[in-house]
């Protein structure tokens, strides 16, 4: 007899696919070896380690943003807003102490928006725009943007000379 598929919120779903590109950011930072985070592509880029903070700056803001009862991503200029948030962050600077950022900050950000249910997802709220979005669209913007930063972080794997995390996984070593 066939097992029946469980049958998900919408939250359940939106955490998973979050953990997912966390999950695959972790991965990444962790075949990057320590002594090579201060590796910088081109002058005009970030470090491997900026790059680690920048993830999670982005992730706590709105994780913080997004579970108040009054989102708005022009509370301040861009700067300041991640400022607000972002302070374990920046003082995170070893390898050990961003990989356990990256998990603490992702179980922070399932714990606050379990805490808030799936309708608080469908409230709106201020984009950066100006214009009116739901909490919902721009969860999956923090998603998307673990997803191109980790691009970025394996591309930079590439040129250090190792094979990324998720090709790794694909060729099974």
């Amino acid at each position: 007899m066939a097992k029946k598929p469980v049958l998900k919120s919408q939250l359940d779903e939106l955490l998973e696919a979050w953990r997912d590109a966390r999950q695959g950011v972790s991965e990444e930072v962790e075949n990057i070896p320590a002594d090579r985070f201060d590796f910088r592509p081109t002058p005009d880029v970030r470090t491997v380690r900026e790059q680690v903070q920048h993830i999670l700056e982005v992730a706590m803001m709105a994780t913080a943003e997004l579970t108040r009862p009054d989102t708005n991503l022009q509370r301040a200029p861009w700067p300041k807003l991640l400022a607000m948030y972002a302070k374990p962050a920046w003082r995170a600077r070893s390898k050990k102490d961003l990989i356990k950022l990256l998990r603490k900050q992702m179980d922070d950000a399932e714990r606050r928006f379990r805490s808030q249910g799936e309708v608080a997802l469908w409230q709106t709220m201020r984009r950066f725009d100006g214009l009116q979005g739901t909490k919902l669209a721009w969860v999956y913007h923090a998603i998307a943007q673990e997803w191109y930063h980790r691009g970025q972080l394996a591309l930079y794997a590439r040129l250090l000379g190792l094979v990324p995390a998720l090709t790794q996984r694909i060729q099974g070593s």
